[in-house]
């Protein structure tokens, strides 16, 4: 865990009687998330004491109130209710009734030194200003101390949301959380201001709700073989989701399931096989990535299974929406199914994707008739959208404007910017901060389709709830001001500050959160005499430290000029304490080192590699395909040229290429080696195939070398075959290809 930001405390003394004096604490920062659309801050402070009251008439916020003293509770302050306003120190709680342009969850919390009111449209309202109330207390109220006050400081809020879907997404699919966990995060959602818990519950890891109609969804498609023969699994009955969906609207948290189709559905299929398009028997899968097997579209028995399946989920969860998946459902068995060919005969479908269509719209008629509203991901704007569908995007925000503009409603979360699986590199704190859950380009009309957006906690790599706590936060802070406050004018200075103050609050809630950001990033300025490295530092209250070949560490005050091979390693230091994962990159001195090749290819806008000169910078490539180092084109083959200025004598000529094939990245069939003295006139010098099949799951990366005779050339010329398409045999079978090529190093 990191250092914890320490609060700026205030004590002051007050003579209780002639023998004991009491101290009353306050904080003097305030450091409230999401921030609140108004506030102002007066001198004075209440202080709460043995004698504070509560005023609370409306039985309607019942709830709200007793949850209200339990807070209290913590800080060891019984509140005494009263029938009847007091004169001074005592809280009270106002429900208005609602008018008209009011939104249900505004609230007003005004504090001086005589009262706290608190007063809203609906009990939710209630609730989140007591959230406030909370964080306006001092972070360790929670621990109280013999002669200590407790005290806020004097402050006047309205506050209400911008977005009325503020989610999250958990994915306990591929790796099951305890209900423990659950509850720990709905109470974190609610101290946030965030209403909605999508909870993933069917994938193809995993089958996790227990279903009385189909008890082998459970028996079977709740635990798979891992490929050390060790079972994983487990689900929730049925007295658990009561207890959590119970749990959960005690704190204004909607939980919306997602029971996904078409696709995704290995699990169910490996317990039910007459529901896929082959009715062979297969197994849970114990990869990650997307499958062939999917429900059959064109049997009967498919729609009977899953409309079953939906009528036990509607009986355990209030929610008005249901989440139907409906993203990345490969076509392949379509495609070579009888009973799925007759059906788009029959209902004169044009192609598959008008299949899926059919699909979607066929089960959107289902949750109409049970009024319930259907959300899908993106994917189901393909062949025609399902009327009152609800969009969630996730690729990009196309799918949430063009969903805007038929009239649809959106919600956003793009891989860009909502996508918490991904680290720090790809998405940190101030990433987050600055996503905007409206796509450009709409009117203030079409705008008003946009519901919110979600942050997606996908599981595949998150083994335990320490990863799942370190992965959420801090980033959810962020996600949770931009959905409820969505600053215009955003200040992330002043935002990170905040953040620091809530580190406290997350200890207490036993969060082992994580970084803000990545500590170190790199820029590298390659020349033919050196490799030439900038470090960043991800905050600017940070130390950097650096060691190259195992030398000593010492601080980093100014560009590091590697002039040979060698590993460079840097740890950043927050509060003199090691902040974050270290920083190791290797770095290759060659012939090649700051000359910019000639591409016979586009690269892909998403893995550039740094630019034209990815490939003789001299830093290697790591097992992680997204850390800035690698470079991809997708289907293509790869072509480079080089031209080293003279005639140089080589040696040795390698590249290093990366595969994870459940990715769709692939290594190349073959790499060829051509040599020239004179500009397009090649010789051909060798060949390097590949070795390893490409259906090794393994994440590694292979080096393609050829060692030459003692020759002169000034050209260098580097062919790559891609193999086009992922094989026959792939869970995405004809889909296209990546590849990733790592440094072109000339010897």
């Amino acid at each position: 865990m990191l250092p914890a930001f320490i609060p700026l405390l205030f004590f002051v003394l007050l003579s209780a009687c002639s023998t004991q004096t009491q101290s009353v604490v306050f904080e003097n920062s305030i450091s409230i998330i999401p921030l609140p659309q108004h506030i102002s801050r007066q001198a004075s402070v209440f202080v709460f004491n043995t004698n504070t009251a509560v005023f609370c008439p409306s039985k309607k916020v019942e709830q709200e109130f007793i949850l209200l003293k339990e807070l209290f509770k913590e800080g060891g302050i019984s509140l005494n209710e009263v029938a009847q306003l007091p004169q001074q120190n005592y809280i009270e709680i106002e429900l208005k009734d609602t008018v008209a342009n009011t939104k249900s969850e505004k609230y007003h919390l005004n504090i001086d030194s005589t009262r706290i009111r608190l007063t809203a449209y609906s009990p939710v309202g209630v609730f989140w200003g007591i959230q406030t109330l909370r964080q306006l207390l001092p972070t360790n109220f929670s621990q109280p101390k013999q002669n200590i006050l407790w005290a806020v400081p004097a402050v006047d809020i309205i506050d209400f949301p911008v977005f009325e879907w503020r989610g999250m997404l958990l994915d306990c699919c591929r790796h099951f959380f305890e209900k423990e966990v659950i509850k720990k995060y709905i109470d974190c959602l609610a101290f946030y201001k965030m209403n909605t818990l999508h909870w993933h519950l069917t994938e193809d890891q995993g089958w996790r709700l227990a279903i009385d109609a189909y008890p082998r969804l459970t028996a079977v498609g709740a635990y798979r073989k891992e490929a050390d023969s060790t079972i994983y699994g487990d689900f929730y009955s049925k007295s658990d989701v009561q207890e959590i969906v119970a749990y959960a609207k005690q704190r204004h948290i909607s939980i919306v399931p997602e029971i996904e189709m078409p696709g995704h559905s290995q699990a169910a299929i490996a317990a039910y096989p007459h529901l896929s398009c082959t009715g062979q028997p297969i197994t849970v899968a114990n990869k990650w990535g997307v499958f062939k097997d999917v429900y059959c579209a064109g049997n009967d028995q498919t729609f009977e299974f899953l409309e079953k399946v939906l009528l036990e989920v509607f009986a355990l969860f209030p929610s008005e929406y249901i989440h139907i998946g409906g993203d990345e459902c490969p076509k392949f068995r379509w495609e070579n199914c009888s009973k799925c060919q007759n059906r788009m005969q029959a209902e004169n479908l044009k192609d598959e994707a008008a299949l899926q269509s059919y699909f979607i719209n066929r089960m959107a008629a289902f949750l109409e008739k049970h009024q319930k509203k259907l959300i899908g991901w993106d994917e189901i704007l393909e062949g025609g959208l399902a009327p009152n569908a609800i969009v969630q995007s996730w690729r990009g925000m196309n799918g949430a404007k063009e969903a805007a503009l038929s009239g649809h409603y959106a919600i956003a979360s793009p891989t860009s910017h909502a996508y918490f699986d991904y680290d720090l590199q790809a998405i940190d704190l101030e990433k987050v901060y600055s996503f905007d859950p409206v796509p450009s380009g709409l009117n203030a009309q079409q705008k008003q389709f946009i519901k919110g957006g979600e942050c997606n906690m996908w599981t595949e790599r998150v083994p335990d709830e320490k990863t799942l706590d370190a992965k959420v936060f801090p980033r959810l802070l962020a996600m949770s001001e931009v959905l409820w406050t969505y600053p215009r004018e955003r200040n992330y200075e002043d935002f990170y500050q905040r953040v620091q103050g809530q580190y406290p609050f997350l200890e207490l809630k036993k969060i082992g959160y994580g970084a803000e950001t990545i500590p170190v990033k790199a820029q590298v300025y390659t020349s033919k005499q050196s490799m030439n490295v900038k470090l960043l530092k991800g905050s600017p209250d940070l130390t950097l430290k650096y060691s190259f070949n195992d030398t000593v560490f010492q601080v980093y005050e100014g560009i590091l000029s590697l002039q040979n091979s060698g590993t460079l390693a840097v740890q950043a230091f927050k509060n003199n304490q090691r902040y974050g994962t270290p920083f190791a990159r290797q770095f290759r001195k060659h012939l090649g080192n700051g000359i910019v090749p000639e591409l016979g290819y586009t690269y892909s806008s998403f893995y550039t590699g740094g630019g034209p000169q990815a490939l003789t910078n001299g830093i290697r490539g790591t097992l992680d395909f997204r850390d800035g180092n690698w470079q991809a084109v997708q289907k293509e083959s790869m072509e480079i040229i080089l031209d080293l200025g003279a005639l140089k004598s080589l040696k040795q000529l390698s590249t290093a290429f990366f595969q994870k094939q459940d990715s769709w990245i692939f290594l190349p069939e073959k790499v060829d080696f051509f040599i020239g003295t004179v500009a397009g006139n090649f010789q051909k010098v060798g060949t390097v195939k590949n070795d390893i099949s490409p259906k090794e799951s393994k994440v590694f990366i292979k080096k393609f070398s050829l060692t030459i005779d003692s020759v002169e050339a000034r050209y260098i010329k580097l062919v790559a075959f891609n193999i086009g398409h992922c094989p026959v045999w792939h869970a995405a079978p004809g889909s296209e290809a990546w590849l990733f090529i790592d440094e072109l190093v000339v010897e």
